[in-house]
């Protein structure tokens, strides 16, 4: 059970330490003596008749308790058994042994009077109460954390929260997946995996969220992991044909609000999205990881298995973070909002990715001592100012983003949200791609400096956990939304390697993220094997996502054709856009 039924092992296990316990228990407050030890009664005592090493009298028990006659652990023992085996579902066959082995238990204690008959029967009640306690711990309800409850306040019907990552698997090879082999897979991973097993539920009188345990068996499957049809599209079977036909049912799926009456994730295949390619979508509610999160549960699922590289960076002490925090809801309370607002949104999704060459991006992000989210985020301003004019002008030219900032420890675990989130405005006119580039690395210090991030995760984690449960909800959708953000723009990390499932490589991986609602804009960047891949979400109504990505290339190559010349020339743009010899 433990190696191929981990989740009903722990189930046993628990079941049969608690029957232990209160058995002692019992022994030690309600000790009776057994048959055997009534010889004046008539009754023989096979111990002492047939003694045999470690049995009663020998030197390996002799300070046990010999009045410990009820109740019969044998045969609770054998009764509990046969409750493991009706958990496995194992058939009418093995119930009948079960039931053989304890009726012979139970002729084998009364017949060697060890036991009375009714010891035998006072052990049905102890296994029952041991299974009734451990099932009960087990779907008690876990509270959800105010950081994982804000996402199911902020979503509505036209804009979901989930989030996660679309997949292109190579061609050739092993061939595609079978989904039993798939679900198979993941159910063998539960156990590493806790919010897969758990659904959102609000509590009847506080309506606080929390998670109630889901028994795998139970789960629905041919949801969770399901395949469709590629949408009509190309029929070329490059890798960038793909994408773009991928892409096109992220935008369909994306619009898919996921049930809460279970676990909130589920993968989908998609079939021959160009000739002999398939690509998979792995989504994740918001609510059970954030960004990170999503990417550390799918390293769980693939091979070969890797970790996440971990920030080496030592907390704050007490002291400190209190004062970077205090520091950081000041700056918070005077950020203001962003310069115009937008009207309404819609429902209507677009979808684009792209992969630029990682070391490209790194190296042209070192020039002016910027990071790789400072790079992304002026490229993402460069293309909406050069293909969206009209929206540019109607958000005041500046665009209002929330960059998220990880701040999950080394080794804590994939689930809950563990990040907060600091406010930047792109510029989107008058400039060309370099001053922007130059103007945005100024303009980030506050992503640099973790006081904004610290005074959004206190708010997160510990103000919303002690208001009343409306005041979180209002909170929450006052603040996500199109009065305070317009765009959300995420980097994260990956693994170095390149990747399978069930035996079939990765050829390209894109983040996919949510909007938030009334906010047009959401672009993830990830690191991956040698690639940063960016996936766009937008609504339809304000942005077109391919015009956008296609922009985004387009000025990198500008950035890194500038860099080229003045490499060229003998100089090289050096911090914020001074010169230096190189």
């Amino acid at each position: 059970m433990y190696v191929r039924f981990p989740d009903d092992y722990r189930r046993a296990r628990s079941s049969f330490i608690v029957l232990n316990g209160l058995a002692i228990l019992c022994f030690a407050l309600f000790s009776l003596t057994p048959p055997r030890l009534m010889s004046q009664l008539g009754y023989v005592d096979t111990v002492a008749k047939d003694s045999m090493f470690g049995s009663w009298g020998t030197p390996l028990v002799s300070a046990a308790n010999q009045h410990a006659a009820i109740p019969s652990l044998q045969l609770a023992w054998a009764l509990w058994v046969s409750v493991v085996l009706a958990w496995l579902a194992r058939g009418l066959a093995v119930q009948i042994v079960s039931a053989v082995h304890v009726a012979v238990t139970f002729f084998v204690i009364v017949a060697t009077a060890n036991h009375f008959a009714v010891d035998a029967i006072a052990a049905i009640p102890f296994v029952w109460a041991a299974v009734a306690v451990v099932d009960w711990r087990r779907s008690r309800p876990m509270p959800m954390s105010s950081a994982d409850a804000f996402f199911l306040h902020v979503e509505t019907d036209s804009a979901p929260q989930h989030v996660g990552g679309m997949v292109v698997l190579a061609r050739g090879g092993p061939g595609v997946p079978a989904l039993d082999e798939i679900r198979a897979l993941v159910r063998d991973e539960l156990l590493n995996m806790p919010r897969f097993r758990q659904r959102p539920e609000q509590s009847p009188i506080r309506r606080r969220w929390r998670w109630v345990e889901v028994d795998t068996r139970d789960m629905e499957w041919e949801w969770h992991v399901s395949e469709r049809a590629a949408l009509p599209g190309s029929t070329d079977d490059d890798i960038e044909s793909a994408s773009v036909a991928l892409c096109r049912t992220v935008a369909d799926v994306a619009t898919e609000r996921m049930p809460r009456d279970r676990p909130m994730w589920r993968m989908v295949f998609v079939r021959e999205i160009t000739p002999g390619r398939t690509g998979f979508l792995f989504m994740v509610h918001h609510c059970v990881a954030d960004g990170i999160g999503t990417v550390a549960h799918a390293l769980n699922i693939l091979r070969p298995r890797l970790d996440l590289p971990a920030d080496s960076r030592p907390p704050p002490g007490g002291i400190k973070k209190a004062v970077e925090t205090v520091v950081g809801l000041a700056q918070l309370a005077t950020d203001g909002r962003p310069e115009a607002r937008l009207p309404a949104g819609s429902p209507l999704r677009g979808f684009a990715a792209a992969g630029f060459d990682l070391d490209t991006v790194r190296s042209v992000a070192r020039v002016l001592g910027a990071r790789v989210t400072d790079l992304v985020l002026s490229l993402l301003a460069t293309a909406v100012d050069r293909t969206h004019p009209e929206f540019a002008a109607a958000v005041g030219h500046r665009l209002r983003v929330s960059v998220p900032i990880m701040l999950r420890e080394p080794g804590s675990a994939a689930e809950g949200n563990v990040t907060a989130a600091a406010m930047i405005d792109l510029p989107l006119a008058g400039m060309n791609a370099n001053d922007r580039f130059v103007a945005i690395c100024k303009s980030s210090a506050g992503l640099r400096t973790p006081t904004r991030a610290l005074a959004s995760r206190f708010v997160m984690t510990d103000v919303l956990a002690v208001v009343p449960n409306p005041v979180a909800r209002w909170f929450a959708r006052a603040v996500y939304g199109p009065a305070f953000v317009q765009g959300i723009v995420s980097n994260m990390p990956g693994p170095t390697e390149r990747m399978s499932i069930a035996g079939v490589p990765f050829e390209r991986v894109v983040p996919i993220l949510p909007l938030a609602p009334g906010a047009p804009l959401a672009l993830g960047a990830l690191s991956w094997s040698g690639v940063l891949a960016i996936g766009l979400t937008v609504d339809s109504r304000f942005l077109d996502a391919d015009s956008l990505v296609a922009a985004m290339a387009e000025a990198l190559r500008e950035l890194v054709g500038d860099r080229s010349a003045a490499h060229r020339a003998g100089e090289m743009p050096g911090r914020h856009g001074r010169r230096f010899r190189s």
